[in-house]
């Protein structure tokens, strides 16, 4: 049988997990100091505010360029999976397959995942609430390594710069890429996985 922390009398802080009683619930967490309350304060507003904002910045992200290069004379500006298929290419297989994983999976997974935790909580739905609190952990865990693909554009500047008659610039593209990867991390952590479990409690207050 599940049963609430509300049910046990106890709450959980959200910052860094800390089970007290739920007597402390408008005090702080006695390990982190942060405010306790039994859920985030219009988490799904948030969550849906800046979900669609970077769902809207990450098309830019692709259509705008995010490196300009200068070799020999030879002048490019390269899109992110122009980029990708140009390191192909070249032979550089791993930092196109680094790109590419940084750059369209991660997003789109963490696109996809959040919309379902955020639709599933609004519908009050039982399905899945156990993978779905361990999907939300996963897209809270590798939200940290979606700058993956900035970090690969600053290290290939930094290589380039060193060879003779060559040259290479970031473009607004990786501006806007940046804006998406905080913005999407920023919507993760707007989302309280405690809502997941409170279907229970709906069923039960609207059968009577």
């Amino acid at each position: 049988m599940l049963y609430k922390a509300e049910q046990l009398n106890l709450v959980g802080c959200h910052v860094c997990g800390l089970v007290s009683e739920a007597g402390a619930i408008g005090k702080r967490c006695p390990r982190c100091h942060s405010p306790l309350h039994r859920r985030k304060h219009n988490s799904l507003v948030h969550t849906w505010a800046l979900l669609v904002a970077a769902m809207a910045l990450y098309i830019p992200a692709n259509i705008q360029p995010v490196m300009y290069t200068q070799m020999l004379g030879s002048r490019t500006e390269s899109t992110i999976m122009a980029g990708i298929m140009e390191f192909w290419k070249l032979g550089s297989w791993d930092i196109a397959v680094i790109i590419f994983i940084a750059s369209v999976v991660v997003p789109c997974f963490k696109f996809i995942v959040l919309i379902t935790l955020s639709v599933s909580v609004k519908l009050h739905s039982a399905w899945a609430m156990r993978e779905r609190a361990k999907l939300y952990r996963i897209t809270e865990f590798i939200g940290y390594w979606s700058m993956l693909d900035v970090v690969v554009v600053a290290l290939v500047s930094a290589l380039v710069k060193f060879k003779a008659l060559s040259d290479i610039e970031p473009r607004m593209g990786i501006l806007y890429f940046g804006l998406v990867v905080i913005l999407t991390m920023l919507s993760a952590m707007s989302f309280d996985p405690r809502l997941i479990w409170d279907y229970k409690e709906h069923n039960e207050s609207g059968q009577r």
